[in-house]
């Protein structure tokens, strides 16, 4: 089967497996619009993904370990959501850059940041999806799973989720590499080397985000479905009710982010793959804008996690509260802590029974 892959504007048959080759028409004049979106628009919000995503997880992560020793079920995963999305969130400057001056940060850094990102996409998602099984366990069958939702299980599954995506994620720093060719304005980090093999692994790597989403997508639409049903046939409180948005919301924002860039990304699947054929040009170049947006919505969620899972919870605020005010931010945050009553402990400890989620 020969295949016909699309990046940046340059074909695999245009170059032969990204060597140059004058003989094949390209969609260079389609990619105008592609263009102005990487060099105005994505640095804008990637720079104000970074500044969120920076603060929100930081905190959040501050927050945590401060306590460590005492952490509940949900805020250890919390804490491995928090460190992946900081992950993602280190390598947005790489991002930004390149997008304006092209990749100039060498062959290392350039695996690097395939590695990162890859790990943060895959370990994300299904973090994700342990955080809506425990809340599953927790509401539906909360006296059956009491022995199973122990800590030291809890940490033990975290670290073999993280290296089992670690394993899965570095493929790419085998076949991602820094290439310059001629009709290329600007030098670019992508998967160049080892020809036909690179594109292999570029189609799998695909299918493992697919397979990563759609089943974590899966798990958290069954789970926060029982849960809201279980909360309904109980006796409805503020908190319950608090609960069942709150569950809405986290399935409803995950959504928002990155199920768009999951079907984009598919139909580049199917494109390459030719069993979607006959794809013009200006349709190849369209869905390769629509990938570009779509992606950078995706990766808005990770500054979005600190508010949907953490920032909620009235324990959790008053924790942080406490945290700004011993960094002498108590100023700043004077309004805010008038409106809700708080006065941070004279002592060095923390509050007990934090309740972060539900």
């Amino acid at each position: 089967m020969d295949f016909t892959v699309t990046y940046k504007g340059v074909t695999e048959t245009d170059y032969g497996y990204f060597g140059y080759d004058n003989t094949t028409e390209t969609c260079d004049e389609e990619e105008v619009g592609l263009q102005s979106f990487n060099t105005v628009f994505r640095p804008v919000l990637y720079s104000l993904i970074f500044l969120l995503g920076l603060a929100g997880n930081g905190l959040m992560v501050a927050v945590l370990l401060r306590r460590r020793r005492r952490l509940r079920i949900t805020e250890i995963y919390l804490l491995h959501l928090a460190l992946t999305d900081l992950m993602l969130i280190f390598t947005l400057p790489f991002q930004l850059v390149e997008s304006i001056t092209g990749w100039i940060f060498g062959d290392f850094f350039c695996m690097l940041n395939g590695v990162l990102r890859n790990l943060n996409l895959l370990c994300g998602s299904f973090l994700l999806a342990c955080i809506g099984f425990d809340r599953y366990l927790a509401i539906v069958h909360a006296i059956p799973s009491m022995q199973s939702r122990r800590p030291e299980r809890v940490h033990l599954m975290c670290g073999s989720l993280w290296l089992i995506c670690l394993l899965l994620s570095l493929p790419n720093a085998v076949f991602l590499s820094v290439t310059n060719y001629a009709n290329v304005s600007m030098p670019d980090c992508y998967y160049y080397r080892f020809d036909i093999h690179s594109h292999n692994w570029v189609l799998a790597n695909r299918v493992l985000h697919h397979v990563s989403f759609f089943f974590s997508l899966a798990v958290m639409c069954y789970c926060y479905t029982a849960l809201v049903i279980t909360l309904f046939k109980s006796q409805k409180s503020q908190a319950k009710k608090g609960a069942i948005r709150l569950a809405l919301l986290v399935t409803v924002v995950f959504c928002f982010c990155w199920l768009p860039h999951n079907i984009t990304s598919l139909l580049k699947t199917l494109e390459d793959l030719e069993i979607l054929t006959d794809v013009s040009c200006w349709s190849q170049a369209l869905l390769n804008q629509v990938d570009a947006v779509t992606e950078s919505l995706g990766i808005s969620h990770c500054c979005l996690n600190p508010f949907l899972y953490a920032f909620v919870g009235v324990q959790f605020r008053n924790e942080l509260l406490h945290l700004l005010c011993r960094l002498g931010c108590s100023r700043c945050f004077l309004g805010f802590i008038r409106a809700h009553d708080y006065r941070p402990s004279v002592s060095d400890g923390t509050t007990s029974n934090s309740t972060i989620m539900y």
